[in-house]
């Protein structure tokens, strides 16, 4: 199988197949009810890049839905979490923990952080499922 370019349509569409194909995602996630963009912005050193807009609808231990927005204005999700690429490339490839990142600024969260430390089992679940997908980097 070839690489999956991150962060891409095709990348957030395989995540969400790692998740649905996961027992512990579902187990970890089941409580949670929330739907998220994941926005990757540009690294200061790479301004012409855009900042890339990966939405995820999760329910109740399961990925409804997945796929990149060409508009932001076209969801209204309950979560936003955002950073840089080089930090999500951290996350991705499990190198920074996101709640570390969120704790020391390194990522930022719109939403209900009380909602998220509730359900911390299920970011490291998802986290794990990212390391599964082989992915490639641009830099």
């Amino acid at each position: 199988m070839s690489k999956i370019m991150f962060p891409s349509d095709a990348w957030v569409k395989q995540l969400e197949v790692e998740l649905n194909r996961s027992e512990a995602y579902a187990e970890a996630g089941k409580n949670w009810e929330g739907d998220f963009y994941f926005v990757i912005d540009p690294d200061k050193d790479n301004p012409q890049q855009e900042s890339t807009y990966l939405y995820m609808d999760l329910w109740h231990g399961k990925c409804r839905a997945a796929y990149a927005v060409h508009d932001k204005s076209e969801k209204n999700p309950a979560f936003v979490m955002s950073g840089t690429y080089s930090k999500w490339k951290r996350v991705v490839t499990a190198q920074l923990d996101p709640l570390q990142g969120l704790m020391t600024g390194q990522l930022k969260l719109k939403g209900n952080m009380v909602m998220v430390m509730k359900n911390v089992k299920a970011a490291q679940e998802m986290v794990k499922a990212c390391t599964r997908i082989d992915a490639e980097f641009s830099a």
